[in-house]
């Protein structure tokens, strides 16, 4: 006999196994001597009455509830023989399109540009250290992709596009924590998502697929209307029907490529901005209407929204990827370009708290590079990073401000405390930002100084910029079969064509591209 429960309680008796048994049995009218098992199956904090609350859903049984099938080991078969199906990229939608393969019958062959997790950690401490960024590989080039060191968030609004439980589960089959199986925003933690990803390539590479680090792909073999194939960087060549293009939002080259080749692409809708950092304590001072959180609270988060207008334009302004407890790392891809993304530890434990803050941009705002066509979105993308690097010195020192100097329009003579280890230049962000998208921040940060009390301090720095949000052009394919209508075989996925928003999004539409190569094949 299973129940369920939807109870509120205090963080502390969230936290008070004892208590809670004792609770669960009171409510339940639980028979004398009868013994109770109890499992939280959804938690959630409901910060907004002053009174903090933690919401559960907890299953309850007299008898020892059935172990998860996601604690059972998959058993996959062996596809070294199969036929072989390419995946450029090994991010989120690039691993877990292999993991799918694998289960429909297929060999997945990798090609990623970076290096392995374990590799990637030196090429990350080359640009906090001393500000050299190896194209090849750098927080959103290698094993994992983006996510794996810029924070590892799990939440997605995007349930109707993929078994989001399912993805969930097989990422908990190979090291994360159940926790992600019950937090409403569920994460796993930059520290820990390493060990992971190395899991789920251990699992590929047993099941007889190949994974291939530190090779780009430098081209793509087109026969009659077809994918042949590819062309590596060393000049090598390998042949496949299928091919998955799953290499993130910041592949250049790679939409610079599908440009040459005359295959349709279109400039995307993103947006773009600044970072924003506060000290955590603030921000849980104002979430949770306290002085300090406690031990039985997490880092607050925030998540925040206005509609700025600019000469009669109207632009959405909001927070992204916010990192409670995180750190701001340097994402460039290149030298000559400044780039910032959050991330967060999974015990989200720093002292500080930090959120992109970004203005969401369309086809007027890119119109003077309108000649580059479809790559319009990326130049202008571009032409900003690197202005931000010229500004800050020309390294990976990031341009910033107190946010209450941009607010009045000065340079700020000293600049607070921050987590960006390669260190901040204090500059007016009035001379990198274009007039629209400075206005509008402005615009916003006052707004948010209002839904917040607090918020607006000259304790908070803005640091820029962040703007690899999402990609910035979309690859179409097909609704029915997800190739690309001008090429057949060729299939876009996850972030990169525009398809995905994280790493959930990303993992599921890797599963649906597997699933649509294992369609077209029976047709």
């Amino acid at each position: 006999m299973i129940k369920t429960y939807d109870i509120e309680v205090s963080p502390l008796q969230a936290n008070d196994a004892a208590w809670l048994g004792g609770h669960l049995q009171a409510i339940s009218q639980w028979p004398d001597g009868e013994p109770l098992h109890y499992a939280i199956r959804k938690e959630s904090i409901d910060a907004r009455s002053r009174q903090v609350k933690v919401r559960l859903r907890v299953e309850v049984s007299n008898e020892l509830l059935a172990v998860p099938d996601y604690q059972v080991p998959i058993q996959y078969d062996d596809v070294s023989s199969k036929a072989e199906v390419i995946i450029v990229g090994f991010g989120p939608a690039g691993m877990f399109a292999a993991l799918r393969l694998i289960e429909l019958g297929y060999k997945p062959v990798v090609f990623e540009r970076g290096q392995d997790v374990r590799g990637r950690r030196r090429d990350l401490a080359a640009i906090n250290k001393h500000h050299i960024v190896n194209p090849e590989s750098n927080y959103c080039f290698g094993e994992g992709g983006a996510g794996t060191y810029s924070d590892g968030k799990l939440y997605t609004r995007s349930k109707k596009r993929g078994d989001l439980r399912r993805i969930l589960e097989i990422l908990v089959r190979h090291g994360a924590t159940e926790r992600i199986l019950v937090d409403a925003h569920p994460h796993i933690g930059t520290n820990k998502l390493p060990k992971v990803v190395e899991a789920i390539r251990d699992t590929i590479l047993q099941a007889g697929g190949e994974i291939h680090f530190n090779t780009r792909v430098d081209d793509i073999l087109i026969n009659n209307g077809a994918v042949k194939g590819v062309k590596l960087a060393g000049g090598e060549t390998r042949h496949a029907k299928s091919l998955i293009l799953a290499t993130g939002h910041s592949a250049r080259d790679i939409f610079e490529l599908l440009d040459h080749k005359g295959l349709h692409i279109e400039a995307k809708p993103f947006a773009l901005g600044v970072r924003v950092e506060h000290p955590q304590s603030l921000i849980d001072s104002i979430q949770y209407h306290c002085d300090a959180r406690g031990p039985y609270l997490p880092a607050a988060a925030y998540s925040l929204v206005h509609q700025a207008q600019w000469q009669k334009h109207q632009f959405g302004v909001f927070s992204f990827c916010m990192c409670p407890g995180g750190f701001i790392v340097p994402a460039a891809t290149a030298p000559g370009e400044l780039v910032v993304n959050g991330m967060s530890p999974s015990r989200r434990d720093s002292r500080y708290a930090n959120s992109g803050i970004v203005v969401a941009v369309d086809k007027p705002q890119w119109q003077a590079y309108k000649s580059k066509g479809p790559l319009a979105a990326m130049y202008f993308q571009a032409e900003l990073e690197q202005k931000a690097c010229a500004l800050a010195g020309g390294n990976q020192t990031a341009p910033a401000q107190r946010l209450t100097d941009f607010i009045k329009g000065k340079v700020s003579n000293t600049l607070p405390s921050s987590s960006y280890q390669p260190g901040l230049s204090a500059i007016a962000m009035d001379e990198l930002l274009p007039d629209w998208m400075a206005s509008s921040l402005k615009q916003g940060f006052k707004a948010f100084g209002k839904k917040m009390k607090g918020y607006l301090t000259e304790e908070a720095v803005i640091v820029g910029v962040e703007s690899r949000t999402s990609s910035p052009v979309r690859i179409p394919r097909d609704a029915h079969s997800l190739q690309h209508p001008e090429l057949k075989g060729l299939y876009p996925a996850g972030e990169g064509p525009g398809y995905a928003g994280g790493i959930v999004s990303a993992a599921m539409d890797g599963e649906r591209i597997a699933e649509a190569i294992a369609l077209v094949a029976k047709q």
